[in-house]
């Protein structure tokens, strides 16, 4: 196929300088002799579209003049309900969108379900019902599972919405009339989970995927191919010219390993599925689940009422700040995405960042493997903040990390009900005790000369400087430190034994416990986008409203927010420790040979509703 590259790809990332590098006009030819291609048709007759990326572009300021931030997950496969690994994706975006609001960013956080192709056909056909209404029930399920998670998302996509469907066969069109989508004959060994046909060389023995350990089956089909291997130049000065366009780091050397390795043209279309959308002028064929689904993050941007086109969709706040993906599906991303978005003239994602595998008994969680951790249930057990703060802390953010019940209540209970919560309750204990729940001196004074308060202020820094770099499991450590300086702090001053000596002992107890209480009020705040309703009931304590912590931002993290003459609540346990049952309690005692997990308990705080932006 003639490979002539557009003039438009040439501004695809405004971060880059145009490429230089003439393609190769050399027809595609597999290099697996496995694949057999006989090629039939090409699309356009010389002809190409052009594009200007530039009337495309992000505004880089929303209506209110604040800066656009748009960030996406996956859009979910609703073959089954969600799971763990589901979850911790959102979890991590949600994280970092309620940080971006801290800012001031106009944050638009964009999640959705894909629901076309094999998969959900099969899935939907195994439990009795037909895929739109099987996708229907899935789809509310991921919807559910994020209100308990407190996910505070601004739009959610179903890939089976009509506006989907209209900007699919829009940007198909674009493809096609700039000379990158022609027809051939296909044979290869096809992966169903992953709704992919695989190398045999990265195959396991038996022809098995490496990622859902079931067979590839050998497949033989008459498709429309997108000419991947034209965009081999292009995608790698990106990745030499930009390194921070894939993260983490290690991710980027992955990419660069695929690419360096001689890229294939890929099949877009099949012709043996009838729950899909359909190919344009060919309704014999549907779109390849992956070349519908990534156009989920543009459709997502329209509203209902809208006129349902690219350029429109493009104008809301396309190119994404941040694609949120697992490792697994890196490749679609980060190789597949950009040379489409190429092809059709529209500018890249800023950065797309591929986290690990949370892992059980050492293997990745997934619904094909059948090894999952029930999102559900475990919100139900322990509450919403404690599953986002533990995924969040426990696991460095890029890397894979595994759940344990145990670890899970050692440092739940550790931080958030011992170090913060513990905290609260007893310093406000001591306010009713000696100075009726009121502040007697605003916490800029009380802290004169007063060490804490830089080591505070450096910690808030530290937090921050990590949140933006996802860095989260190292925002959530510098935000425990803070409040170890507070019990340090608290221990040393020993507030209760100045009271009992009265006098000016007294007097610079109360204004510890002015220092104590800033130093919950800046924890409340700083960790407000990992757990959102432990902050709320922290800054509740303090004698704020909910409008007022809806209505927090960054700044507010800056020493000085309790006044003189405030007055606080009366203390109660923001964070419930969780409690072992007596046969686990009993088990603890015995000798740990053979010891089995037993089950927790944990009273779960209730909580006035947060805002979702």
């Amino acid at each position: 196929m003639a490979a002539r590259l557009n003039t438009s790809l040439h501004n695809a990332l405004s971060l880059l300088n145009p490429f230089n590098t003439p393609l190769s006009t050399k027809p595609f030819y597999s290099r697996n002799s496995s694949f057999r291609f006989s090629k039939k048709f090409q699309s356009s007759s010389g002809k190409r579209a052009l594009y200007c990326t530039s009337s495309f572009g992000s505004q880089e300021n929303g209506v209110d003049g604040a800066e656009t931030f748009v960030l996406t997950t996956p859009l979910y496969y609703v073959n089954a309900p969600p799971h763990m690994g589901s979850a911790y994706t959102t979890i991590a975006a949600d994280s970092i969108a309620r940080f971006q609001r801290l800012l001031g960013k106009k944050v638009i956080f964009i999640t959705g379900t894909d629901e076309h192709g094999e998969k959900i056909a099969t899935s939907a056909a195994a439990n009795g019902r037909n895929p739109a209404e099987h996708c229907d029930l899935i789809s509310q399920s991921y919807r559910s599972l994020w209100k308990d998670l407190d996910i505070a998302y601004d739009k959610f996509i179903r890939t089976t919405d009509p506006k989907h469907e209209a900007i699919v066969k829009e940007f198909y069109t674009r493809v096609f009339a700039n000379g990158d989508i022609y027809r051939a004959d296909y044979e290869g060994l096809y992966c169903v989970n992953c709704e992919e046909y695989k190398d045999e060389k990265e195959l396991l023995e038996n022809n098995c995927c490496p990622i859902h350990q079931a067979p590839c089956v050998a497949r033989k089909e008459d498709n429309y191919f997108f000419a991947l291997s034209k965009y081999q130049k292009p995608l790698e000065e990106i990745l030499s010219q930009n390194p921070r366009f894939v993260q983490p780091s290690y991710r980027l050397n992955e990419v660069q390993s695929w690419i360096n390795s001689g890229l294939r043209d890929f099949s877009i279309s099949r012709a043996l599925l009838d729950w899909g959308i359909p190919v344009p002028d060919d309704d014999k064929q549907t779109i390849y689940v992956w070349f519908d689904a990534l156009l989920g993050y543009i459709s997502a941007l329209t509203e209902d009422n809208e006129q349902q086109n690219l350029e429109t969709a493009l104008s809301l706040g396309w190119p994404a700040s941040l694609h949120l993906i697992g490792k697994d599906i890196l490749r679609f991303h980060a190789v597949y995405w950009p040379a489409m978005l190429m092809s059709a003239g529209l500018n890249l994602p800023k950065m797309v960042f591929g986290h690990g595998f949370l892992t059980k008994d050492g293997m990745k969680m997934g619904k094909s493997l059948g090894n999952t951790l029930e999102p559900f249930e475990l919100v139900q057990k322990f509450g919403p903040d404690a599953v986002r703060y533990f995924f969040l802390r426990e696991v460095e953010f890029g890397n894979d990390g595994d759940y344990s019940e145990d670890r899970f209540i050692k440092i739940v209970n550790a931080h958030l009900a011992n170090t913060i919560g513990n905290l609260l309750n007893r310093t406000l204990g001591l306010l009713k005790k000696n100075c009726e729940s009121t502040l007697v001196v605003d916490s800029t004074i009380a802290a004169e000369g007063v060490p804490l308060k830089d080591t505070v202020e450096k910690l808030v820094e530290k937090a921050r400087t990590n949140y933006e770099t996802l860095s989260l499991s190292s925002a959530c450590e510098a935000i425990l430190e803070i409040g170890n300086a507070g019990n340090t702090y608290m221990d040393q001053r020993a507030p209760w034994f100045l009271f009992k000596q009265g006098g000016d002992s007294a007097e610079a107890a109360a204004k510890d416990l002015v220092i104590i209480l800033e130093v919950m009020r800046i924890i409340a705040v700083a960790l407000s986008p990992v757990a959102p309703c432990l902050s709320l009931r922290i800054y509740s304590q303090l004698g704020y409203s909910v409008d007022q912590f809806n209505s927090i931002s960054w700044n507010d993290t800056k020493w000085g927010g309790l006044k003189g003459g405030q007055v606080m609540e009366q203390a109660s346990p923001v964070f419930a420790r969780i409690e072992l049952n007596p046969e686990k309690e009993e088990e603890e005692k015995k000798p740990k040979v053979g010891k089995k997990t037993g089950k927790a308990k944990v009273k779960v705080e209730q909580t006035p509703t947060v805002a979702e932006a």
